[in-house]
């Protein structure tokens, strides 16, 4: 049986990530909702949104934005009018740029 790798994370990010969290779990409570009622209305289970509160960083990332999005956290700085519109520039960008990179062989100068 193969041992999944360990994975290693930033100090940023895991202190980004539990940082989310808490707002998700700040948010849910003002709002006086139950863990239980935001996970059905994520469609995810209890444990979940348990774990995208503690910061967990395995957790599924849409998961994360949507139950984010359900107590009210804007994700980005925009309405979705505009968030629209900045995914059509970056689409634009990313289609003038090269599909892909490969980084050019070392030339080794063995002259002595």
């Amino acid at each position: 049986m193969v041992r999944p790798l360990k994975r290693f994370y930033s100090a940023y990010s895991r202190d980004a990530m539990h940082l989310f969290g808490s707002l998700i779990q700040a948010a849910r409570k003002t709002q006086k909702m139950s863990e239980q009622e935001l996970a059905d209305r994520t469609g995810v289970s209890r444990g979940l949104i348990r774990r995208i509160e503690e910061g967990d960083m395995k957790c599924e990332v849409g998961a994360i934005f949507e139950a984010a999005h359900i107590v009210g956290i804007q994700l980005f700085d925009t309405g979705p009018s505009r968030l629209a519109s900045q995914i059509r520039q970056v689409e634009d960008k990313l289609t003038l740029l090269p599909k892909a990179i490969h980084k050019k062989p070392k030339v080794i100068n063995d002259d002595f």
